[in-house]
């Protein structure tokens, strides 16, 4: 009996991945095992990799190609694209053998029938020895979208086999030791999701920087997701805590919205290659997240489905069906860069100097790099990359892989954490900054500069070469504290990365840095929003794009900031101190000088318990008591313990206590524990007064020296 060449994706396993690839056998996998869990799947077909040498031996194709590369110095830029363009030339220039040809008819028909005329198609690869444990091929071979007719199915097809000799793939398998006579290629066939109508993404179940593993990362845009995986779009982003997923609570942790400036449609030609377009997205739509919060749960739990159906962490691309408004699963294949990470050791990169920002973006990894601005503005101008050049470029393409490894940093306008170059730049171990929108302008060609990536979820241009610090830790060996440490976070977005080193959870984490960072807005002027002067509505709605209006803005970026932190460290305790901003530090928000009095001495004024409780300040503090209880009872993080800075009297304790209980923070209820920043003088004097009210102190050694000493810090 003669073995099929063309296999229905439906009948593959795991198993069957040196037959039609990993990621074919995947989706395979997801169809037959996962559907029953809720997990949607377009069908399809495949040929296998037996079909694809068969096609190589005709006319002693393979052997041409082996001679062509037999002598190809893959590090000479121009001489790898003048060998992998002769080398997918002849490829496109075979015919498929006839019953290849007639096994792809016979699938397709069966695909088709009964889905109307304007069924259109996926075309993607899939290596024989793609998606293993020890590399990411993302992105080396070709997908197309859209195509239409068989001719034009064939003709993708086509294109797919030819594109197992991309550059990036030839240099990739060089640099690997993979012999290019080992590889073969699997070309799959997909029914189109219509996300061109939706929104389109990629996911991971862990935390791409840190290797955090309790969150699933989603990124999302408009229109058909090459334009997410080619880096052409800064999409919206978001964390979700698997825990509170799992156990039914609210589980989103962080939203970031994209500029998603444009998306990608079917085009009106059916040709492989002509079949889609780039438009641009209105202005409304692009303040505005391209996916629910209800939907971004859904995508969570796919991930985690999946995830736990193949036992380790995983890369998934999925589509939002415009027409039937259902969520799909496109393909997953194992997460290779941090999952494969040692995790007893701890590299900190730390600037030792600041200088002018000159750029700043999604920072990609946590290094730190530096060396000279090189642009390069078209891929033939690669080959002006030096070794220890900054590549700047508006977005880089995988077959940019080989250049990509010589520099010291690289730096996109376009392009977010799950795009290819923040991919290839995590494989490589290369500090990128990925979507500053207009790097390509500011920077200048030959000036030195530093990127960093170790501040946080931005990265961050500095003019010239900075002095780096690198601090190796060796978590393994670090000697048993004889005390329990907790330590002081104030940047949330270093948290995943934080809670690896040892610690008793979190002592100090200020909501003044989530309000300034994160929010940027005088509460008041949220409040007051849309009474406010125009300049500041104009800010206000800039700074609450995306959510339902400010006040919910306001409360959601707080409660994201601290669940961020509670995630990350559960289940120690992370105590959140209520803000503590002085009037002349609200008064550099956004709308702030409008509220703020003019004080001589604001260290002494305006601030912490007494401002809680007064009328005018009060209905403010209610936002943040509204933002601690979504994170303790909607998201169910009671590991979040409340301190209450700056209590001058015992009146004052018992009359702030009063009115956290009235917004749903009452001490003691839910184990919610509330401790108080011992740091006036009558807070040591009358501790037993003060402790009736609270369940411990905390010494803030700074204003208790300054008002015992009457000294000044500043």
């Amino acid at each position: 009996m003669t073995t099929p060449q063309v296999l229905d994706l439906a009948t593959l396993r795991m198993k069957d991945v040196a037959g039609v690839g990993g990621k074919n056998a995947s989706l395979g996998e997801m169809i037959s095992q996962l559907g029953g869990a809720g997990v949607r799947v377009p069908g399809g077909f495949a040929t296998t990799a037996d079909a694809y040498r068969e096609f190589l031996a005709q006319g002693g194709l393979k052997e041409r190609i082996k001679s062509r590369l037999a002598t190809l110095n893959v590090n000479d830029v121009a001489a790898l694209a003048k060998a992998g363009e002769e080398i997918r030339g002849w490829i496109v220039a075979q015919e498929f053998p006839g019953r290849l040809r007639d096994e792809i008819a016979s699938a397709y028909g069966k695909l088709a029938d009964g889905a109307g005329d304007g069924v259109s198609f996926a075309v993607r690869s899939s290596a024989t020895a793609e998606d293993l444990p020890d590399a990411s091929f993302a992105g080396q071979q070709e997908t197309f979208l859209n195509v239409r007719g068989l001719d034009n199915l064939y003709a993708a097809m086509k294109q797919v086999f030819a594109s197992l000799y991309n550059d990036r793939a030839i240099s990739y398998r060089v640099h690997k030791g993979y012999s290019h006579q080992d590889v073969a290629l699997s070309a799959g066939v997909q029914r189109m999701v219509r996300s061109d109508l939706g929104a389109s993404g990629v996911m991971f179940t862990l935390d791409t920087e840190s290797g955090f593993d309790q969150v699933v990362f989603i990124t999302s845009a408009y229109g058909l997701g090459e334009t997410v995986v080619q880096g052409q779009v800064n999409p919206d982003e978001f964390y979700v805590y698997k825990r509170a997923l799992k156990d039914g609570k609210k589980a989103i942790l962080r939203r970031g919205l994209g500029s998603k400036a444009i998306k990608m449609i079917y085009a009106d030609d059916p040709k492989a290659g002509h079949s889609v377009r780039t438009v641009n997205v209105p202005d409304a739509e692009r303040r505005q997240f391209s996916i629910t919060d209800a939907e971004v749960e859904e995508l969570a739990r796919y991930a985690m489905i999946i995830e736990q159906h193949y036992g380790r962490p995983m890369d998934i691309e999925w589509g939002k069906d415009g027409a039937d408004g259902k969520l799909y699963v496109l393909q997953a294949r194992p997460e290779t860069v941090k999952a494969g990470e040692k995790v007893d050791t701890l590299r900190r990169y730390r600037l030792k100097q600041r200088s002018e920002v000159l750029a700043t973006g999604r920072a990609i990894g946590q290094k730190i790099g530096s060396g000279p601005v090189r642009i390069v503005k078209t891929a033939g101008e690669m080959s002006s990359v030096r070794d220890g050049d900054v590549l700047v470029t508006d977005m880089t393409d995988p077959d940019w892989e080989p250049v990509m490894k010589r520099a010291a940093a690289i730096v996109t306008n376009r392009g977010g954490r799950t795009c290819h170059a923040a991919i290839i730049a995590r494989e490589l171990g290369i500090p990128a900054v990925v979507g500053c929108g207009d790097a390509t302008q500011v920077l200048k060609d030959a000036r030195p500069v530093t990127v960093s990536c170790a501040e946080g979820d931005t990265g961050f241009v500095y003019r010239g070469v900075l002095e780096t610090e690198v601090i190796d830790l060796s978590l393994s060996s670090m000697p048993k504290s004889p005390v329990k440490i907790t330590m002081n976070v104030g940047n949330p977005e270093l948290a995943f990365e934080f809670q690896r080193l040892p610690n008793e959870g979190v002592g100090l984490a200020r909501l003044e840095f989530i309000i300034a960072r994160m929010i940027g807005v005088h509460p008041r002027a949220v409040l007051a929003y849309p009474d406010v002067p125009a300049d500041v509505k104009v800010a206000v709605q800039e700074h609450s794009a995306g959510y339902p209006d400010p006040v919910s803005f306001y409360v959601d970026k707080l409660a994201e900031g601290v669940s961020t932190l509670g995630a990350a460290f559960w289940p120690k305790p992370v105590i959140v101190r209520l803000s503590d901003f002085k009037s002349n530090e609200y008064s550099s928000l956004t709308g702030g000088s409008r509220y703020e009095p003019r004080e001589e001495n604001p260290m002494l004024g305006f601030r912490g318990a007494g401002r809680y409780v007064d009328p005018s300040f009060r209905d403010c503090f209610a936002l943040e008591c509204r933002a601690l209880k979504k994170v303790r009872d909607e998201m169910g993080l009671t590991n979040v313990e409340i301190m209450v800075p700056f209590v001058r009297t015992v009146g004052e304790a018992e009359r702030v206590l009063g009115q956290m209980a009235a917004n749903g923070l009452k001490r003691g209820e839910n184990g919610l524990r509330v401790v108080m920043m011992c740091e006036l003088p009558s807070n040591a004097i009358l501790a037993d007064s003060f402790l009736e009210h609270f369940d411990g102190f905390s010494i803030g050694s700074n204003d208790m020296t300054q008002l015992t000493l009457g000294l000044d810090r500043d």
